[in-house]
């Protein structure tokens, strides 16, 4: 019987996933911890893939994963060009790209890792799946209002693909035979329409366009985010700090722990349940504008991510939104699930990876 033995890699900041799947199959998990004092010594993220690969390797040793039964090895996407969604084969083009990013970030390693230990395997592949650049919007989606500015997608895609694909499978269709508007809830937050299994629009989350969420502030006034920009009382770091990373719960209510909100909301604090409900609002308000990019034609709408693990958050998106379509929830993120999935479907021959230009 063929083996269809995947290894998943997906670098974090300070982290690095890794998950071994026979086929559907769960072999192996492990979360490996990196120190500041072991990341030191790399001046950028990209520096530090062959330290990384040292360690992932290390670890499958001592958990006596049998390496040459590896047939495909799946790294989180980086940040690559602008891709549709798919599985795509590490290239030198890939590599150049990565390299000159102008944007240094844990995922970029994922290509790099892959590669190096796939070469090391007598029958082998690596890939990227599904990277947070993917862009499938629809030119009319592109047009921002001036002709200086363009909207661009950068969103969950990974979590998101991996959702809907699970939806469409539950009531026996195809992917590309649904239209589903999900909604990503975690320290960012995005929410995408998915036509036929084309992602035609969502809010680029990346910079927290959208919504606001825990540490992502969401669109704001343009007039006043101008008049600030320009009072000389902040610097530009400052200001972009503002829109991520210290917006949202973290401006409003000092911490960006969603978890710690709704147990401050459980617990009767008034300006958590005023702020709590008011992202509720805007997320739900995001839905029902997605539905006009579908016309109507929405056969559900999918909850993911951390935040949807909280029932009130949930039982209020379903209020403002059940009316659109029925309200399916899919609680976190299995990022190294997806990533295998999409791994073993150019296992199956299902899909055919694409080569990366």
């Amino acid at each position: 019987m063929e083996t269809k033995r995947i290894l998943a890699i997906n670098p974090g900041s300070t982290s690095t996933k890794i998950a071994v799947y026979d086929g559907e199959k769960l072999v192996f998990l492990k979360n490996i911890k990196h120190s500041v004092d072991d990341l030191a010594p790399f001046p950028k993220i990209i520096d530090q893939y062959d330290f990384r690969k040292k360690v992932i390797l290390k670890e499958l040793k001592a958990a006596e994963i049998e390496l040459d039964k590896i047939r495909i090895v799946v790294g989180r996407g980086g940040l690559v060009k602008p891709v549709p969604s798919g599985v795509f084969l590490v290239n030198e083009q890939m590599k150049h790209d990565i390299r000159n990013s102008k944007k240094d970030h844990a995922s970029n390693l994922g290509c790099f890792i892959a590669e190096d230990i796939a070469n090391s395997l007598p029958d082998s592949m690596s890939v990227i799946t599904d990277p947070v650049v993917v862009d499938e919007l629809e030119d009319i989606a592109r047009i921002a209002g001036h002709p200086l500015f363009q909207r661009i997608s950068i969103f969950h895609a990974l979590n998101q693909k991996a959702v809907a694909r699970k939806y469409a499978k539950s009531v026996s269709k195809k992917y590309e035979e649904v239209n589903v508007i999900v909604a990503h809830l975690g320290g960012g937050i995005s929410v995408g329409a998915h036509k036929k299994g084309r992602v035609i629009d969502v809010n680029q989350a990346l910079d927290g366009e959208g919504p606001f969420s825990p540490e992502r502030s969401g669109t704001l006034p343009i007039g006043d985010v101008c008049a600030m920009a320009f009072s000389g009382k902040y610097t530009h770091e400052e200001m972009k700090l503002m829109f991520k990373g210290k917006g949202g719960f973290a401006a409003y209510l000092g911490t960006n722990d969603a978890y710690e909100v709704e147990q401050r909301c459980l617990a009767g604090d008034k300006e958590a349940i005023k702020i709590h409900d008011a992202m509720i609002y805007q997320v739900a308000k995001e839905i029902g504008s997605l539905s006009t990019v579908l016309k109507g034609k929405v056969d559900a709408i999918i909850l993911t991510g951390g935040i949807a693990f909280n029932p009130d958050f949930n039982k209020q998106v379903e209020e403002r939104t059940s009316w659109i379509a029925p309200v399916v929830i899919y609680p976190g993120e299995d990022e190294m699930a997806a990533l295998a999935m999409n791994g073993l479907m150019v296992l199956n021959n299902e899909i055919e990876p694409i080569d990366y230009k």
